[in-house]
């Protein structure tokens, strides 16, 4: 039975640094380096959880999945004021897994559709309707996979997608 982790990050790297599991990343993983573009603002904080990759787990509240003995993963970082921004978090082995990328703007750590944005690995267009499991499928390696994810936010009556300078 796989256990839940659930992550804090302590205080801030560096400029240019990267945030969370940092030590994860540069041992080698097996874990997952997030490079987010596209922010609206730098204000609260970046949250990423990972979900097992099915379609009956995918989003599912993290409490179920616990109860369940499966594997979920939160990891939550302030926005840094600047910079590049690049999150690391590890994973228990490699394999196939949903991540989810949400920009907390209020720090409230609860979604605000109105204000908040969010992003998956694939980096389709999120418009209105509930996310797709093939958006957020990541698969890691025995080392470190890295992938882009481009924030979005709402748009209007389109729902959301990146910002057009972002």
């Amino acid at each position: 039975m796989l256990l839940a982790l659930v992550g804090a990050a302590a205080a801030l790297p560096a400029q240019g640094e990267t945030l969370g599991d940092s030590a994860a990343c540069r041992n080698g993983g097996p874990a997952i380096r997030v490079e987010i573009i596209g922010l609206k603002d730098r204000s609260g904080g970046l949250k990423l959880e990972l979900y097992p990759a099915t379609e009956a787990d995918f989003l599912k509240d993290d409490r179920d999945l616990i109860r369940q003995g499966k594997f979920f993963r939160r990891l939550r970082v302030a926005t840094p004021s600047d910079g590049p921004v690049s999150i690391c978090m590890s994973v228990p082995q490699p394999g196939r897994y949903a991540l989810l990328f949400t920009h907390d703007r209020d720090g409230k750590n609860k979604f605000n559709f109105w204000a908040d944005g969010a992003g998956f690995p694939s980096n389709t267009k999120l418009g209105r309707a509930k996310p797709k499991l093939a958006q957020a499928i990541i698969t890691v390696p025995r080392g470190v996979a890295t992938t882009r994810i481009r924030a979005q936010y709402l748009r209007g009556l389109g729902g959301f997608a990146p910002l057009k300078d972002g």
